[in-house]
């Protein structure tokens, strides 16, 4: 079953209303109301409103026996500045959908549509709206969410739209797909002085350096394997704008990436051992926080093979992965919750990358990604005949 010209145009045009009026994780709030707005006018048993925040879910519930399979997608836009002449550009100063959420989104409500036209014969369909997917706290939040208890699903599966691979190819690898990450925060404390009398304050500047140089020395790129890690500092600030004063404080940012979960623990340990040895050499106080905090993402491997048989079903051209990706996914978090599996779909090889500021997701694909949800959705269900 594929969405006829007519719905395609509707999705069209929703989907630029959305990349119009983007919104940043966790503030999701007209997004959220939008997306339910549509939802109700589509024939849904249950929809659920302000899980884990300003996430939206829709049941589709056919009271009979069955498993019960949730689709996923993701509310939230990027704090990033669109640059495009396009005529749907986002009228929101400094933010916009540079990941294409606004295409995943759209491609849910296409299922929604079929949905609408084809409820399930047995077991349920959850289509969930995730918010703060972008921060890494909006699924765990959504899990921890009291009411999702009631939706726990049998098998999550969700996509993401790439560019640099052809249109509507899908993209499958079973096992690890993306990596694990978390962002630490170093924050040394000193006392400060005359610039003229360094000596008698106590500077963190030294020990700034060394810390960003033995922090680089963790890094394992070789190979995207288990050994893999990789610390990248994106941020260091030292002291105020004042050159009489030597500084007292400094903080160091830096994010830790893995391609699993145990991995990240023992770079978690590392790079706390470099912050204390190098705080406690220099006579310094410190902090470490974390924040934007992934678990890795590991594909089902029974789950990637009903997502090829869809793929085939459909005529669609598929690619098989050899190694993860280096970007994170909140989506990993689903795994604990039930059999989960992430595919992606080419947008596109002229296309600019995820996060840039010209990036649009291309309408292309609305069809592609709605057709392999629904068509996977109904092998999980045993209606892989409709």
């Amino acid at each position: 079953m594929k969405l006829n010209a007519d719905q395609i145009t509707r999705l069209t045009e929703i989907r630029h209303a959305l990349h119009a009026a983007p919104e940043l994780s966790g503030a999701e709030h007209e997004t959220a109301e939008f997306i339910r707005s549509h939802l109700v006018s589509l024939g849904p048993d249950d929809v659920v409103t302000g899980l884990g925040g300003t996430g939206v879910a829709a049941v589709y519930d056919s009271g009979r026996p069955g498993r019960s399979v949730l689709l996923r997608c993701e509310l939230d836009g990027l704090p990033i500045e669109e640059i495009s002449d396009l005529a749907y550009r986002s009228t929101i100063s400094g933010c916009g959908h540079q990941c294409g959420h606004d295409g995943h989104m759209t491609m849910l409500l296409g299922v929604a549509m079929m949905l609408q036209e084809n409820p399930p014969n047995s077991g349920r369909v959850i289509l969930l709206f995730q918010p703060a997917e972008e921060t890494g706290k909006g699924a765990r939040a959504v899990i921890n969410d009291e009411r999702f208890k009631s939706l726990q699903p049998d098998y999550a599966i969700a996509l993401h739209n790439l560019p640099g691979f052809d249109l509507h190819t899908v993209l499958l690898k079973p096992g690890a797909v993306n990596c694990a990450s978390r962002g630490i925060r170093i924050a040394l404390t000193g006392r400060t002085a005359h610039a003229s009398q360094p000596e008698t304050g106590l500077s963190p500047a030294l020990a700034t350096a060394r810390i960003i140089e033995r922090l680089d020395g963790l890094s394992n790129c070789e190979r995207l394997d288990a050994g893999f890690s990789l610390v990248t500092v994106v941020h260091c600030r030292l002291g105020e704008q004042a050159f009489g004063v030597a500084p007292a404080d400094a903080e160091i940012w830096a994010t830790l990436r893995t391609v699993t979960d145990d991995a990240m623990g023992t770079l978690v340990s590392s790079a706390e051992t470099v912050a204390q040895e190098t705080a406690r050499h220099h006579g310094l106080a410190l902090n470490i926080s974390y924040d934007d905090v992934f678990s890795a993402c590991d594909n089902d491997p029974a789950l990637i093979v009903q997502l090829r048989e869809s793929a085939k079903r459909l005529g669609l051209t598929i690619r098989d992965l050899d190694d993860p990706f280096r970007f994170s996914e909140d989506f990993g978090e689903f795994g604990s919750a039930g059999a989960s599996a992430m595919f992606f779909v080419g947008a596109g090889l002229g296309q600019p990358a995820l996060h840039n500021p010209d990036y649009d997701f291309p309408d292309d694909i609305i069809q592609t990604g709605t057709s392999m949800f629904y068509e996977t959705t109904c092998r999980l269900l045993g209606e892989n005949g409709r």
